[in-house]
């Protein structure tokens, strides 16, 4: 998952997933204004605009990389989290991706509004799981 690292809201999103995931998460974490970031936006020029939470997940052998970002990116991270979050982005998926998106949208533009500046402090068992 990568977020705006300069972000307050977007900080207590990571927050939030690292809190509710179920035991044994896997999901890592980048700024999108590190190294991975850039190297994304650098081979998908239709990332140019994204500034909020971006869902990555590289190549496999037996899968292509997807990126999901704006709404459908927030609803699988709602799956990833599991139980009555994944039931609540099962729910979200039946609202049509453009009233989703542009509340999705409104957020983004608020956000550093609606959440004052944090700083992000995962703890050390948490930290192996950024990658920047």
């Amino acid at each position: 998952m990568l977020y705006d690292g300069t972000c307050g809201f977007c900080a207590r999103s990571v927050q939030f997933v690292l809190q509710h995931e179920r035991p044994g998460g896997t999901l890592r974490f980048a700024r999108l204004e590190g190294p991975l970031g850039t190297e994304l936006r650098g081979r998908h020029p239709e990332l140019a605009t994204i500034d909020s939470v971006l869902w990555y997940e590289p190549p496999t052998a037996s899968h292509p990389e997807q990126l999901l970002w704006r709404s459908r990116g927030a609803l699988r991270v709602a799956r990833y989290l599991g139980g009555l979050w994944a039931l609540l982005g099962s729910l979200g998926a039946l609202v049509p991706g453009s009233i989703r998106d542009a509340v999705y949208d409104w957020i983004a533009r608020h956000r550093h509004e609606l959440a004052a500046d944090a700083c992000l402090l995962p703890t050390p068992e948490q930290r192996s799981r950024f990658i920047d």
